[in-house]
């Protein structure tokens, strides 16, 4: 699962601030490592022969295996994220068994606590060989700051990635242009979950509602027909309904709107952003009453225990669905695109960069090679309980829900960054952001709000 509960990422001020007066000290760290122009340090080349195995993979015949250990940090130490890292690298380890790997996971804080350590070893030009990111511009604070390799041909040109990510994933990959990342799985953000009792006892179909603000005429229903509650949600912390408005106002207003705001374009887009907010405000008279002091699990069992009719979340939430007995995909509870959002896929991702200054590059470019590629995302990913960024990977593993997931990724007409999740939102805007939020969740009121949203991008 990947949690939306962030703590404090990297400002693009503190990466400036550093790359501009430390430009001496980096350079003569680079100097003293015997690297090249970008600061890596060297290792004696491998020698490889590459083919193609028909299925667009590469297969690799190592001739030589002089690598450094690779260091690979990440927050997944529990539950579907350690099962899914261990596929991974139980993968990568068949496929190179000469290299190395040391796992440094850093649990805690639901990445915080990796962010912070990530942000010291950065600026103290001192990197893992890799770690656990997301992509697009929660990475350009790295991009601006000189601190990311361009893997376009190192990495990208392998394993036919260019060919089977889709443009969304892409641009995520190259938050300055360049291919910087290798994004190994998405989490869907659009969706709208239902208990399939509750919304046919209310007379409700849920593939027919066409828009967010239709949403409310639906959940009344519910709450008039039966004893359930029209849509269950937390507002103990805000990201949960930072997530909801950013669906609302994709498919109140579409695709452009949406996108215009993450570049900041707030004020021509005043009544779209000021309307999603009424939405929204409009949804919390469905809200369970204990909202404000639950979590989004606790907010989950209401779908499965029938209490409630809707549900918005992260494909995430499904993973509690398929670990609950009896309680079965399309008979118990489906899933509709957001309203409004058919033919969307709104992306949070997970990726691994490659920074400069590495301590392992060989064994780093060999790492995100296989990250990119068919096997790794058909390990990681039914585990994880997301879906390839690849449109090729086989759905044997997946299930029926996850199955679907990527078939409507792999006919979406376009792909949008989250939001909430920091891909669309460098860091320091993105933190402005979930201020305005916090604000709404705790006043629900619209003007502050978008005053607030509106301050976000200065």
């Amino acid at each position: 699962m990947t949690d939306a509960n962030e703590g404090s990422d990297v400002s693009r001020r503190d990466y400036l601030k550093v790359a501009g007066a430390g430009t001496i000290g980096v350079t003569g760290l680079a100097g003293c490592m015997g690297g090249g122009g970008d600061g890596e340090a060297t290792t004696t080349e491998d020698e490889s022969t590459t083919e193609s195995d028909g299925s667009g993979e590469e297969t690799t015949t190592e001739q030589a295996t002089d690598y450094n250990k690779l260091e690979v940090q990440h927050w997944w130490t529990g539950g579907d994220g350690n099962k899914a890292v261990t596929a991974l690298f139980e993968g990568f380890k068949e496929k190179y068994p000469d290299i190395e790997v040391n796992q440094n996971p850093v649990p805690g804080g639901a990445g915080q606590n990796l962010k912070t350590v990530i942000k010291k070893r950065v600026l103290n030009n001192d990197p893992p060989s890799s770690w656990q990111a997301w992509p697009g511009a929660h990475l350009q604070p790295f991009v601006d700051a000189d601190k990311l390799k361009d893997i376009g041909d190192s990495v990208w040109s392998k394993n036919s990635m260019k060919s089977a990510y889709k443009q969304g994933p892409k641009d995520a990959a190259k938050p300055g242009g360049k291919f910087v990342t290798v994004p190994i799985n998405i989490h869907r953000l659009n969706n709208l979950f239902y208990n399939k009792s509750v919304v046919e006892d209310a007379g409700v179909d849920p593939s027919s509602i066409s828009k967010p603000s239709d949403v409310v005429a639906a959940m009344k229903k519910v709450e008039n027909n039966t004893d359930a509650v029209g849509m269950a949600h937390q507002t103990k912390s805000a990201w949960s309904t930072s997530q909801l408005w950013a669906q609302v106002l994709l498919g109140e207003y579409g695709k452009d709107t949406y996108v215009a705001f993450t570049e900041g374009k707030v004020e021509e887009n005043k009544e779209a952003i000021k309307d999603s907010l009424s939405i929204v405000k409009k949804y919390k008279n469905y809200f369970n009453d204990d909202a404000g002091s639950i979590s989004w699990t606790e907010a989950n069992k209401k779908i499965i225990n029938g209490e409630a009719a809707f549900f918005h979340q992260g494909d995430w939430a499904a993973g509690m669905y398929r670990g609950q007995d009896g309680f079965e995909f399309e008979s118990e509870w489906g899933q509709v695109p957001f309203p409004g959002t058919k033919g969307i896929y709104a992306l949070n991702m997970d990726s691994f960069p490659f920074p400069k200054n590495n301590p392992s590059p060989k064994a780093t470019e060999k790492f995100l090679q296989y990250c990119g590629s068919v096997d790794a995302q058909e390990r990681f990913n039914p585990k994880k309980g997301s879906i390839p960024p690849r449109t090729d990977v086989p759905k044997d593993k997946f299930g029926p829900f996850l199955s679907r997931q990527m078939d409507d990724f792999a006919n979406s007409e376009a792909q949008v960054k989250s939001i909430q999740h920091g891909l669309a939102l460098p860091p320091e805007i993105k933190s402005n952001f979930g201020d305005a939020m916090s604000t709404f969740t705790s006043s629900w009121n619209v003007d502050k709000t978008y005053k607030q949203l509106k301050q976000a991008f200065n």
